[in-house]
Protein backbone atom coordinates (compact mmCIF):
# COMPACT_ATOMS: atom_id res chain seq x y z
CA UNK A 1 0.00 0.00 0.00
CA UNK A 2 1.54 3.11 -1.08
CA UNK A 3 2.47 5.44 1.78
CA UNK A 4 -0.62 8.42 1.09
CA UNK A 5 -2.82 5.38 1.34
CA UNK A 6 -1.84 3.79 4.62
CA UNK A 7 -1.52 7.48 5.46
CA UNK A 8 -4.90 8.44 4.76
CA UNK A 9 -6.99 5.37 6.14
CA UNK A 10 -5.20 5.79 9.72
CA UNK A 11 -6.95 9.27 10.27
CA UNK A 12 -10.06 6.76 10.80
CA UNK A 13 -8.86 4.55 13.16
CA UNK A 14 -7.05 7.18 15.23
CA UNK A 15 -10.47 8.86 15.31
CA UNK A 16 -11.83 5.33 16.51
CA UNK A 17 -9.02 5.45 19.23
CA UNK A 18 -10.41 8.48 21.05
CA UNK A 19 -13.93 7.25 21.17
CA UNK A 20 -16.06 4.57 22.78
CA UNK A 21 -15.65 0.81 21.13
CA UNK A 22 -17.67 0.42 18.11
CA UNK A 23 -18.01 -3.45 18.45
CA UNK A 24 -21.43 -4.18 17.60
CA UNK A 25 -23.62 -4.90 20.00
CA UNK A 26 -24.03 -8.87 20.14
CA UNK A 27 -27.89 -9.16 20.34
CA UNK A 28 -28.52 -6.93 18.17
CA UNK A 29 -28.26 -5.86 14.57
CA UNK A 30 -27.76 -3.22 12.00
CA UNK A 31 -31.30 -1.33 10.61
CA UNK A 32 -31.03 0.69 7.58
CA UNK A 33 -32.40 4.36 8.18
CA UNK A 34 -34.34 6.03 5.48
CA UNK A 35 -34.28 9.87 5.95
CA UNK A 36 -37.57 11.74 6.19
CA UNK A 37 -38.07 13.60 3.18
CA UNK A 38 -38.19 17.40 5.34
CA UNK A 39 -34.77 16.50 6.56
CA UNK A 40 -32.94 19.07 4.70
CA UNK A 41 -29.28 18.91 6.26
CA UNK A 42 -27.34 18.51 2.97
CA UNK A 43 -25.32 15.62 4.32
CA UNK A 44 -28.32 13.33 5.16
CA UNK A 45 -30.97 14.73 2.46
CA UNK A 46 -33.10 11.96 0.31
CA UNK A 47 -30.29 9.29 1.89
CA UNK A 48 -30.43 5.99 3.30
CA UNK A 49 -28.25 4.64 6.12
CA UNK A 50 -26.94 1.36 7.48
CA UNK A 51 -26.35 1.85 11.35
CA UNK A 52 -25.40 -0.74 13.72
CA UNK A 53 -25.91 -0.23 17.79
CA UNK A 54 -22.42 -0.22 19.46
CA UNK A 55 -22.17 -1.81 23.27
CA UNK A 56 -21.99 1.68 25.39
CA UNK A 57 -25.12 2.57 23.54
CA UNK A 58 -24.22 4.94 20.50
CA UNK A 59 -24.31 3.46 16.90
CA UNK A 60 -21.76 3.40 13.58
CA UNK A 61 -22.59 3.59 9.93
CA UNK A 62 -22.46 4.92 6.76
CA UNK A 63 -24.67 6.40 3.85
CA UNK A 64 -25.36 3.87 1.08
CA UNK A 65 -26.64 6.12 -1.48
CA UNK A 66 -23.87 8.76 -2.14
CA UNK A 67 -22.02 7.32 -4.98
CA UNK A 68 -18.98 10.00 -6.18
CA UNK A 69 -17.60 10.51 -9.30
CA UNK A 70 -14.21 9.06 -8.30
CA UNK A 71 -12.17 5.39 -8.42
CA UNK A 72 -10.22 3.87 -5.80
CA UNK A 73 -7.24 3.35 -8.34
CA UNK A 74 -7.90 7.32 -9.23
CA UNK A 75 -7.36 8.30 -5.61
CA UNK A 76 -4.24 6.16 -5.35
CA UNK A 77 -3.11 5.49 -8.91
CA UNK A 78 0.52 4.18 -7.24
CA UNK A 79 -1.74 1.69 -5.33
CA UNK A 80 -1.99 -1.18 -8.72
CA UNK A 81 -4.67 -3.34 -6.43
CA UNK A 82 -6.93 -0.53 -5.81
CA UNK A 83 -7.16 -0.41 -9.52
CA UNK A 84 -9.17 -3.20 -9.35
CA UNK A 85 -11.67 -2.31 -7.36
CA UNK A 86 -14.99 -1.68 -9.82
CA UNK A 87 -17.39 0.20 -8.29
CA UNK A 88 -17.07 3.82 -7.28
CA UNK A 89 -15.74 5.35 -3.81
CA UNK A 90 -18.70 6.13 -1.65
CA UNK A 91 -19.33 9.25 0.42
CA UNK A 92 -20.01 7.46 3.80
CA UNK A 93 -20.84 10.51 5.86
CA UNK A 94 -19.31 13.98 7.62
CA UNK A 95 -17.33 12.17 10.37
CA UNK A 96 -13.65 11.93 9.38
CA UNK A 97 -14.00 13.24 5.86
CA UNK A 98 -10.28 12.45 4.95
CA UNK A 99 -10.19 8.51 6.26
CA UNK A 100 -11.26 5.81 4.05
CA UNK A 101 -13.32 2.77 6.11
CA UNK A 102 -14.99 -0.16 3.89
CA UNK A 103 -17.94 -2.20 4.08
CA UNK A 104 -16.63 -5.93 3.68
CA UNK A 105 -19.07 -9.57 2.56
CA UNK A 106 -17.07 -11.90 4.41
CA UNK A 107 -18.28 -15.05 6.43
CA UNK A 108 -15.43 -14.38 9.33
CA UNK A 109 -13.81 -10.88 10.73
CA UNK A 110 -11.65 -9.95 7.61
CA UNK A 111 -9.06 -8.78 10.40
CA UNK A 112 -8.79 -6.06 13.44
CA UNK A 113 -10.68 -3.13 13.36
CA UNK A 114 -13.89 -4.73 12.21
CA UNK A 115 -17.53 -4.07 13.42
CA UNK A 116 -19.92 -6.83 12.90
CA UNK A 117 -22.94 -5.35 11.36
CA UNK A 118 -24.80 -8.09 10.86
CA UNK A 119 -24.23 -11.62 9.68
CA UNK A 120 -21.38 -11.75 7.21
CA UNK A 121 -21.05 -7.64 6.70
CA UNK A 122 -18.49 -5.65 8.50
CA UNK A 123 -17.62 -2.30 8.51
CA UNK A 124 -13.93 -1.44 9.15
CA UNK A 125 -11.42 1.35 9.97
CA UNK A 126 -7.85 -0.18 10.24
CA UNK A 127 -5.36 0.46 7.46
CA UNK A 128 -4.07 -2.90 7.40
CA UNK A 129 -7.51 -4.67 7.44
CA UNK A 130 -8.71 -2.36 4.36
CA UNK A 131 -5.41 -2.68 2.99
CA UNK A 132 -5.36 -6.93 3.15
CA UNK A 133 -9.35 -6.91 1.16
CA UNK A 134 -8.08 -4.33 -1.09
CA UNK A 135 -5.65 -7.03 -2.18
CA UNK A 136 -7.04 -10.16 -1.65
CA UNK A 137 -10.38 -9.62 -2.41
CA UNK A 138 -11.24 -6.25 -3.58
CA UNK A 139 -14.87 -6.18 -4.98
CA UNK A 140 -15.96 -7.93 -1.90
CA UNK A 141 -16.37 -4.75 -0.18
CA UNK A 142 -17.11 -1.41 -0.71
CA UNK A 143 -15.42 1.96 0.50
CA UNK A 144 -16.35 4.80 1.62
CA UNK A 145 -14.74 8.43 2.49
CA UNK A 146 -15.79 9.17 6.03
CA UNK A 147 -18.79 7.59 8.47
CA UNK A 148 -21.40 8.46 10.68
CA UNK A 149 -21.50 8.15 14.33
CA UNK A 150 -24.09 8.64 16.93
CA UNK A 151 -23.22 9.38 20.79
CA UNK A 152 -25.10 6.97 23.02
CA UNK A 153 -29.07 7.84 23.04
CA UNK A 154 -28.79 10.48 20.10
CA UNK A 155 -29.75 8.18 17.37
CA UNK A 156 -32.67 7.18 19.47
CA UNK A 157 -33.33 10.76 20.09
CA UNK A 158 -33.45 11.58 16.25
CA UNK A 159 -35.77 8.42 15.29
CA UNK A 160 -38.12 9.57 17.82
CA UNK A 161 -38.22 12.90 16.32
CA UNK A 162 -39.11 11.92 12.93
CA UNK A 163 -35.45 12.81 11.28
CA UNK A 164 -35.53 8.63 10.20
CA UNK A 165 -37.63 6.02 9.40
CA UNK A 166 -36.01 2.22 10.12
CA UNK A 167 -36.13 -0.73 8.22
CA UNK A 168 -34.51 -4.32 8.61
CA UNK A 169 -31.21 -4.37 6.63
CA UNK A 170 -30.07 -6.56 4.18
CA UNK A 171 -26.82 -7.75 1.95
CA UNK A 172 -29.13 -7.06 -1.03
CA UNK A 173 -29.90 -3.29 -0.69
CA UNK A 174 -26.39 -2.67 1.42
CA UNK A 175 -24.68 -3.67 -1.75
CA UNK A 176 -27.08 -2.46 -4.22
CA UNK A 177 -25.04 -1.86 -7.61
CA UNK A 178 -27.93 1.02 -8.63
CA UNK A 179 -28.50 3.40 -5.97
CA UNK A 180 -30.12 5.72 -7.95
CA UNK A 181 -34.19 5.81 -6.92
CA UNK A 182 -33.21 3.89 -3.79
CA UNK A 183 -34.54 6.81 -1.03
CA UNK A 184 -37.97 6.56 -3.21
CA UNK A 185 -38.06 2.55 -2.86
CA UNK A 186 -37.75 2.62 0.58
CA UNK A 187 -39.61 5.34 1.03
CA UNK A 188 -42.57 4.06 0.05
CA UNK A 189 -41.77 0.60 1.81
CA UNK A 190 -41.87 2.80 5.26
CA UNK A 191 -44.91 4.12 4.34
CA UNK A 192 -46.89 0.96 3.47
CA UNK A 193 -45.15 -0.23 6.93
CA UNK A 194 -47.10 2.41 8.69
CA UNK A 195 -50.54 1.83 7.45
CA UNK A 196 -49.82 -1.80 7.63
CA UNK A 197 -48.45 -3.90 10.69
CA UNK A 198 -44.84 -2.23 11.89
CA UNK A 199 -42.26 -5.10 12.16
CA UNK A 200 -40.81 -5.39 15.98
CA UNK A 201 -37.65 -3.66 15.02
CA UNK A 202 -39.21 -0.56 13.33
CA UNK A 203 -41.63 -0.46 16.20
CA UNK A 204 -39.11 -0.45 18.57
CA UNK A 205 -37.43 3.13 17.51
CA UNK A 206 -40.71 4.29 15.34
CA UNK A 207 -41.10 8.31 15.48
CA UNK A 208 -43.68 10.35 15.60
CA UNK A 209 -42.59 12.72 12.24
CA UNK A 210 -43.23 15.78 14.29
CA UNK A 211 -39.98 17.40 13.59
CA UNK A 212 -37.10 17.24 10.98
CA UNK A 213 -34.44 19.33 12.62
CA UNK A 214 -30.75 17.73 13.06
CA UNK A 215 -29.88 18.83 16.32
CA UNK A 216 -26.35 20.89 16.69
CA UNK A 217 -23.05 18.87 16.93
Amino acid sequence: MSRVLRTWILVAAAALLGAPQLAAAQDEEAMLLVAHPAFRDSDYRQTVLIAAPAPNGGHVGVILNRPTRRSLGSLFPEHEPSKKVVEPVYFGGPFSRGALVALVKADAEPGAGSVLLMKSLYLTFRANTIDSVIESTPNDARYYVGYVGWRPGELRSEIDRGLWSVLSADLETVFRKDTDGLWEELLQQTRRIRAGVIPPQAAALAGDFSSVSRPPR
